[in-house]
């Protein structure tokens, strides 16, 4: 039987990713206002969560880079720019919700101390829904850009290595909560706790993405 929680998070969904989309397609102006107003969110929840703590001045500076990442993907990428950025949001959601789903159906061994939650079918799971709506994405790459993008062997791993940098910051996220005896960032959103709960592997993404290209233009 579906719990109430579950219920609240599919809503929540519902209700959240047509508008946070809104956005992202519309950019100029209304982009700006809506990545300022989740970045304030995110470094309110995160100064609660940190407070006093060593690290909370560095997690500060990260969100700044997190948010700076988001902005110049979305607005200076060149002509696929919102293609690369609907895809990274892609990976970043179905890598979660391949987690979650395939988690909680499955179960199984637990993936790491820091995270109880994860487990091993989850990390698979994310890998599996991410490639999965990732194909279907790229078939519809053609009513996004002028060209259809095809899916090949470096995209695919493009893919994994997107997911796996995901999962690996909802886990960084959770040591920081678990640091501070937190099961939520925040309660701004029913079903999922708080901005930072929702948006955890995307913050760690769009930095990842930006200085890796950075860096492979200068090799």
């Amino acid at each position: 039987m579906i719990s109430i929680e579950i219920y609240k998070r599919i809503l929540s969904s519902l209700i959240l990713l047509p508008i946070s989309l809104f956005f992202v397609i519309k950019g100029s102006i209304l982009f700006i206002l809506f990545i300022l107003t989740c970045y304030f969110i995110a470094s309110f929840e995160w100064q609660n969560m940190s407070k006093n703590k060593p690290y909370n001045f560095l997690g500060h500076m990260f969100l700044i880079l997190s948010f700076f990442s988001v902005f110049y993907i979305r607005n200076y990428f060149g002509e696929n720019s919102l293609f690369i950025f609907l895809l990274l949001i892609l990976i970043c959601i179905s890598s979660d919700l391949g987690g979650y789903s395939f988690g909680k159906i499955i179960k199984g061994p637990k993936l790491t101390k820091i995270s109880p939650k994860k487990t091993y079918s989850g990390a698979i799971g994310g890998f599996i829904l991410a490639i999965f709506f990732s194909i279907i994405y790229f078939d519809f790459s053609h009513n996004i850009t002028e060209k259809n993008i095809v899916l090949g062997k470096k995209e695919f791993i493009f893919i994994l290595i997107i997911s796996i940098v995901s999962q690996v910051g909802d886990i960084i996220v959770s040591y920081f909560k678990r640091l501070s005896k937190l099961d939520d960032t925040g309660n701004i959103i029913p079903g999922h706790g708080g901005i930072l709960d929702r948006i955890d592997g995307m913050i760690f993404v769009f930095p990842f993405f930006l200085i890796f290209n950075f860096l492979i233009k200068l090799i």
